[in-house]
């Protein structure tokens, strides 16, 4: 994947993954808000790996 796709990628995981959180929270459901947020940290290391393929070039 490249510069631009993992970045979206990471972006719709991190906004996926808030949205359990809050879900999670307001039904006071803990496993639901952990997946939650899980799926963001998820997110957040996508969108990095983006920025180093962008600092190094897609080829990696």
């Amino acid at each position: 994947m490249g510069k631009l796709t993992d970045t979206a990628k990471g972006l719709a995981n991190e906004a996926a993954g808030n949205a359990k959180q809050a879900l999670g929270n307001a039904r006071n459901d803990p496993a639901q808000k952990a997946e939650g947020v899980a799926q963001e940290k998820k997110g957040e290391l996508q969108q990095a790996s983006g920025k180093v393929k962008g600092a190094l070039g897609d080829s990696i």
